[in-house]
């Protein structure tokens, strides 16, 4: 499994927001400055974003985005599987059922699907809060030498 760019600039799209979370709307220009990610490219994901409920936007000259919920009601999981898809490492357990005709003879099924609940658990257990809070804790560890 490789995590897209797109997967990778919305989970730091997402992170920026709330970081600077503060009850207003964020203007794109000013997140894409701060990320050093182009407008149309962020563009995109926001469209992503909004038509699943993460974000509220506004448009105009005071528009931008904000978070629709606190950072610790986000998960990892839940925004890469917005924007990459299933995260499932093989196509067949992709799909609701397992299909695949060779199923029951299988000799690695285990082993993806395995794999899979744990890529899972471990998304699914980190959320956006989590991930400010070791940013916060590496600028904290920062030494200042003169």
């Amino acid at each position: 499994m490789k995590i897209s760019t797109r997967g990778r600039y919305a989970l730091r799209f997402m992170i920026d927001l709330a970081q600077h979370d503060s009850s207003e709307y964020t203007a794109l220009r000013d997140i894409s400055e701060r990320q050093e990610i182009s407008i149309k490219y962020l563009e995109q994901i926001t469209s992503l974003l909004c038509k699943f409920g993460l974000l509220q936007s506004v448009r105009g000259p005071q528009g931008g985005y904000r978070l629709a919920r606190a950072p610790s009601e986000y998960t990892v999981g839940e925004i890469l599987r917005i924007t990459e898809g299933d995260l499932a490492p093989v196509a067949c357990l992709s799909l609701p059922e397992n299909t695949c005709p060779k199923k029951e003879e299988c000799a690695t099924l285990d082993l993806w699907t395995g794999l899979y609940k744990v890529i899972c658990e471990y998304l699914d257990s980190k959320t956006l809060e989590d991930l400010i809070s070791s940013v916060k804790k590496l600028e904290d560890n920062t030494d200042y030498f003169i």
